[in-house]
């Protein structure tokens, strides 16, 4: 595992802290540290913490890989894609503490998981892509069409609204918002919650409901990729 992200077992509880001591970019680094991760937290069962450092949950895909190349742009787009799709098919509960700044594939990470719990505080949500030329990829798009509350779905995906925690409760970024410092304790306290749950019960239900919209993600992730970046000869 990558020394950016931190992993701890507290008794039913995984415990995944994302730190790499800025913003908490989403780097091929990242990415293959939350998914080793998340194969230890499936081996071990109950459910997971997904937490950011202080001040900030993450800052969305990092901008020094994705110039530097197509390949390297699609690899790790892609990569994002397929986490988010991961997250969504996990049978454990994945509860976000969400410590701050989340935007992006940041705020894409909190739409993937299961229940989200934010820092009420000053901080930035939601999916700037439009804002900084980008098309929205159809895995975001799916992913936004799941979670965020119709009254707020053009808002937050054509016009690129950004939210604050309050704004993001109401358009389905987070479920509810805590005091900065409780986060952690907050994420950790549902999680166990969560945990307590029959996790075949828990397990299937969650795969009636987010499993087809993982699939819709990764079947138009070429498309995307192709938009993205097209491929080198």
């Amino acid at each position: 595992m990558t020394d950016i992200i931190q992993y701890e077992r507290d008794e039913a509880v995984s415990i995944i802290r994302l730190d790499d001591g800025k913003a908490n970019a989403v780097s091929p680094q990242l990415l293959q540290g939350i998914n080793e991760a998340l194969d230890l937290a499936e081996k071990e069962g109950g459910a997971v913490a997904l937490l950011g450092r202080p001040g900030r949950f993450s800052a969305g895909f990092d901008l020094a890989t994705l110039a530097k190349g197509p390949d390297a742009a699609r690899a790790l787009v892609g990569g994002g894609a397929e986490l988010l799709a991961r997250m969504l098919r996990s049978p454990l509960p994945i509860v976000a503490g969400c410590t701050g700044h989340a935007m992006a594939m940041g705020a894409l990470m909190l739409l993937a998981s299961d229940l989200r719990i934010g820092a009420d505080g000053p901080a930035k949500i939601g999916l700037n892509e439009v804002a900084i030329k980008m098309v929205l990829p159809t895995f975001a798009v799916k992913l936004a069409q799941e979670r965020i509350s119709r009254r707020h779905l053009l808002r937050a995906t054509t016009t690129a609204e950004i939210y604050s925690p309050s704004g993001a409760v109401d358009a389905g970024y987070l479920d509810r918002l805590v005091d900065p410092d409780a986060v952690e304790a907050t994420a950790r306290s549902e999680a166990t919650r969560l945990a307590a749950l029959p996790q075949r019960a828990f397990a299937g239900t969650k795969h009636h409901l987010r499993s087809a919209v993982a699939d819709d993600m990764l079947a138009g992730l070429a498309a995307d990729m192709d938009q993205l970046a097209p491929r080198s000869s």
